[in-house]
């Protein structure tokens, strides 16, 4: 597999962008529709929306790399926002396996996107893991940035283990069916300019 180059780079930055982006929209809409639950199911909702980006960047750049790049820098981005500090590991371990599963197996172009995919929406979970295995570390963090109670409860309500098996539920369901509408949109938009690699 060839190193990436600038043009690589530059077009992994746009479309981390755009993941970015929709990821805040969708956060954006759940805060208002479904308050208090918001930050838990972001990971799954993320990944219904974002498909299409993420197979664009592969079919674009084709570059082992170019995952670890986008899940590095928007877990970088949970960490200049505000996030918990260990927030972005997740985001970049989930990130660098889905890069070897997509360059570096020999499994058929739609079964390894799809696992890459769902493998890499998982690093989304990364704020909110803190949530419930270091709950204290979290409400100082709070503390620390001059939260309140009343924050916290709102913070802290719904986070049950039922929520967290019904997060990575959703995650993982998210992520598959995200795909599976991507590659239809791919195949009908986009194929012609970026090429038809996952017939």
């Amino acid at each position: 597999m060839q190193q990436l180059k600038i043009q690589h780079l530059i077009s992994t930055g746009i479309y981390t962008a755009l993941y970015f982006m929709i990821m805040a929209l969708c956060l954006l809409v759940l805060r208002f529709t479904i308050p208090g639950f918001h930050n838990l199911m972001i990971p799954g909702v993320t990944a219904l929306f974002t498909g299409l980006i993420y197979l664009i960047l592969i079919a674009k750049v084709q570059r082992f790399g170019a995952i670890t790049i986008m899940g590095s820098v928007i877990g970088l981005l949970f960490l200049m926002t505000g996030h918990f500090p260990l927030a972005f590991l997740p985001n970049i371990i989930a990130a660098l396996l889905a890069d070897v599963i997509q360059f570096k197996t020999a499994l058929p172009i739609k079964l390894k996107t799809m696992l890459s995919y769902t493998i890499f929406s998982y690093g989304l979970v990364g704020p909110i893991l803190p949530l419930w295995f270091m709950r204290q570390a979290y409400i100082d963090a709070l503390i620390a940035r001059g939260k309140d109670q009343a924050y916290i409860h709102f913070v802290f309500e719904h986070v049950t283990k039922q929520m967290f098996v019904v997060s990575l539920v959703a995650t993982f369901i998210g992520s598959i069916v995200g795909m599976l509408i991507a590659f239809g949109l791919y195949q009908k938009h986009f194929a012609a300019r970026f090429g038809r690699i996952y017939e």
